[in-house]
C-alpha cells in the first residue's frame, strides 16, 4: 500500500521494513548495557526546587510537548546530558578560544 505522504525513498524503506528486510544488529550484551545506562539516566532519587523565568518555563513546556514528554523529564534529561558531557556551552567555548 502506497502512502501519498511519503517520498519514493521513504516508501521503499517502509516496504523493505514491512517485508522483513531489516534485521537488528543489537547484541544481547549491548542491549543489556543500554538498558543499564537508561535505568541510571532516568533514576530519580532526589528532588530540587529552582526558580526560572516564566518565559523559560513556557519554552520548556512547549519543547516538551513537541517531544511528547513531561517538561520535568525534559529538564532532567537536559541536566543529565550537561553534567555527563553530552552538552557543551558553545558561547563559553568561543570565549575560551579568544
Amino acid at each position: 500500500m502506497t502512502d501519498p505522504k511519503l517520498s519514493k525513498e521513504e516508501q521503499q524503506i517502509l516496504n523493505d521494513f514491512e517485508a522483513g528486510e531489516f534485521k537488528s544488529i543489537l547484541t544481547p550484551e549491548r542491549k543489556k548495557e543500554l538498558q543499564a545506562i537508561a535505568k541510571e539516566t532516568f533514576k530519580k532519587d532526589k528532588r530540587i526546587n529552582i526558580r526560572i523565568s516564566s518565559h523559560d518555563l513556557e519554552a520548556l513546556q512547549r519543547r516538551a510537548l513537541e517531544e511528547g514528554i513531561p517538561y520535568q523529564t525534559l529538564v532532567s534529561s537536559v541536566l543529565h546530558k550537561y553534567v555527563s558531557g553530552g552538552f557543551h556551552d558553545i558561547i563559553a567555548n568561543k570565549a575560551q578560544k579568544h
